[in-house]
């Protein structure tokens, strides 16, 4: 398709990173794509359609990033082209981050909860910079990205700079919340069947977490960790199967910070993925096993609470 080059000043700090490569589900979504690299400072090294994808990847020499912007249909081949990405971003040829509508994290499922990319999910201006900046800090100085700052946009990099620390403080918050699967009941204190907890209490409890955004503003109790493992005890009493995008929505926090939690505590052995055996890039959460026995024997110790 285009190539592309935000500026062509050799001095201009943002020459000292190599450039974007970009793949989309069509042009609307390679624009997009390339309005928000630009926006960071950050040079276009071409746009290819998704077909193409594969071929051009390997014909880059160098790239800070490639960047894949879903818009409508996702390809019926898309896995593979996700593997020769995964596959550079393990061997640290480049970051990746994947943009995608809500309505195709299911499909996606697969792809999405991989560790080794980065999601933004219907993100804004600032959310998909953000991702952006800090996906291409693990490969380099953050600072490069920053100081390719003029005044005409001066504005918006504030803004990224905002939102690249309220994102580095969730992740800190992360790396050290997870940490409490290690501290669960081990096998010698968890002996013998788990208490049965009613569906009917954590329905309740649920509920009235809910109903503090009618009075409150919602974010003032982000708690997507803990809102995530009600949701999934409710379903695992109830047995039913939980998809990503049901669980993004129970944590009632943006969806691209919902997946975040959601990788971390995958990693960290609080929830388990389970493949759709009649759809394998559909993937449904649950509870493993010690953090279900640790949430019955917590709300057997609480009794019946009033609000949690």
């Amino acid at each position: 398709m285009h190539a592309y080059l935000a500026d062509t000043d050799p001095s201009h700090p943002a020459l000292t990173l190599p450039p974007v490569l970009v793949a989309g589900s069509n042009s609307r979504a390679c624009d997009r794509a390339v309005r928000t690299i630009e926006a960071a400072g950050l040079r276009v090294a071409d746009t290819v359609f998704l077909n193409d994808a594969a071929e051009r990847i390997a014909r880059q020499v160098a790239a800070s990033a490639v960047w894949i912007e879903i818009d409508g249909e996702v390809p019926r081949d898309f896995s593979r082209l996700f593997d020769q990405v995964r596959s550079g971003v393990e061997s640290a040829r480049y970051a990746a981050i994947l943009s995608v509508p809500v309505a195709q994290i299911d499909e996606l499922s697969a792809q999405v909860t991989d560790p080794n990319l980065d999601v933004v999910i219907d993100g804004n201006d600032a959310e998909r910079a953000a991702v952006l900046a800090t996906a291409i800090a693990r490969n380099g100085p953050v600072q490069r990205v920053s100081d390719v700052a003029s005044e005409r946009n001066a504005a918006r990099l504030r803004q990224l700079s905002d939102e690249v620390s309220r994102i580095a403080s969730t992740l800190s918050r992360m790396s050290a919340a997870p940490n409490a699967a290690h501290q669960l009941p081990d096998d010698k204190s968890s002996a013998g069947p788990a208490p049965d907890v009613s569906a009917d209490v954590v329905r309740s409890i649920i509920r009235a977490r809910r109903l503090r955004s009618r009075f409150f503003p919602e974010d003032l109790f982000a708690d997507p960790a803990w809102d995530m493992l009600l949701d999934l005890l409710q379903a695992e009493i109830a047995q039913l199967r939980v998809p990503v995008s049901s669980l993004c929505i129970a944590a009632a926090v943006p969806a691209t910070t919902a997946l975040r939690w959601l990788k971390t505590m995958t990693q960290e052995g609080l929830f388990v993925r389970r493949a759709d055996p009649h759809d394998g890039r559909r993937v449904f959460v649950e509870l493993a096993p010690r953090t279900s026995q640790a949430l019955r024997r917590y709300f057997a110790e609480v009794g019946t609470p009033a609000v949690v």
